[in-house]
């Protein structure tokens, strides 16, 4: 239920990047309708390729045909699931998207950038592999390096402006749900640039001096080797990076930190508060932090918080929520009340 409300709102699945795995085995066709206030939101998937394994996606809004921008201007989603505990400690791409997300969130703009810079990416790195073929000359390289340079240094002043927006919410929402661990010291994002900037440097002038920098190694590798997409974001305690001595409970509630403060940068964004998915979060979370948080999704207009134990909820939260049961059903899962 929670990934077909996040196919809403992002226009793709927090848990798969292939489309096709959306459908149910035996048919070729997966669809999803919502209703948000007076709009109709809608992605159908249908199966494509000689195996039947990729995916076809259509989304529309009132059914005109739409980009997934405009999904998630109509429904804000602000998610917090199994998936999100690898943000502190997996991979910098994890943490990239991320903060990409609520970034383009915010900003048509920014999106765009980043979206630009995706498909010109592609093209230079296609093009260093010709050079390093000898099917191309390094002067074709000019046109591709200036796109680079305008959207890619777009992309990490909106990345870092977007983290200096968070850095208030985040060190309040830690403060809130662990106040002896930031006494220790301030919950932050850092951002960890491979093309650093020197002194009194922009972040264009940056990436020029790392571009020319490089320029023999990109060809020998035939691929495009500093740049937003190889740049990382920290989350630190006190100024030390948490991915090196974070405690399990430590990390769970750096990510709950962040995404209380991501509910408060999009909600400043209009005044609209978005839509809060927690999936099965609780069972982790001491008394404390549980009751942290149903003070948090009380005063949200609506919340969805799902649990394979009812026993693990909050008895704060059971008091003012309304219980669904997923069970089997003639035609598979259904949602019925709760008992």
């Amino acid at each position: 239920m929670l990934e077909a409300i996040v196919l809403l709102g992002w226009g793709r699945s927090h848990r798969t990047t292939a489309d096709g795995e959306l459908i149910r085995w035996g048919t070729d066709l997966a669809r999803v309708e919502g209703q948000v206030g007076a709009d109709v939101l809608e992605v159908a998937i249908t199966r494509s390729g000689a195996d039947g394994s990729g995916g076809r996606k259509r989304l529309r809004v009132n059914g005109v045909g739409r980009r997934a921008a405009a999904l998630g201007r109509t429904l804000r989603v602000v998610l917090f699931a199994p998936e999100e505990m690898l943000l502190v400690i997996g991979a910098p791409g994890l943490r990239r998207a991320a903060i990409d997300g609520l970034a383009a969130a915010g900003s048509p703009a920014y999106a765009d950038d980043l979206a630009t810079y995706g498909r010109t990416l592609q093209q230079r790195n296609s093009l260093l592999r010709a050079i390093r073929e000898e099917q191309a000359t390094r002067d074709q390289l000019r046109f591709w390096d200036e796109a680079f340079l305008e959207r890619g240094s777009r992309v990490v002043e909106g990345r870092l402006r977007l983290l200096g927006e968070l850095a208030g919410p985040l060190a309040a929402a830690h403060r809130e749900i662990a106040p002896d661990e930031a006494a220790a010291g301030a919950l932050a994002l850092q951002y960890v640039s491979n093309a650093p900037q020197g002194p009194g440097e922009a972040v264009r002038d940056t990436l020029t001096r790392r571009l020319a920098e490089t320029a023999d190694k990109e060809i020998w590798n035939g691929a495009t080797l500093i740049g937003p997409h190889r740049d990382d974001v920290a989350f630190t305690l006190g100024g030390r990076d948490l991915a090196g001595f974070a405690s399990r409970g430590q990390q769970r509630t750096a990510i709950l930190a962040l995404k209380l403060a991501e509910l408060d940068h999009l909600t400043a964004l209009d005044g609209r508060p978005p839509l809060l998915l927690l999936d099965d979060v609780f069972s982790e979370l001491d008394p404390d932090r549980r009751a942290h948080l149903v003070r948090r999704i009380a005063g949200l207009p609506q919340a969805f918080v799902t649990t394979t134990t009812p026993d693990d909820l909050d008895p704060g939260l059971l008091e003012i929520a309304r219980g669904w049961q997923v069970g089997p059903g003639p035609d598979g899962a259904e949602l019925r009340p709760a008992e």
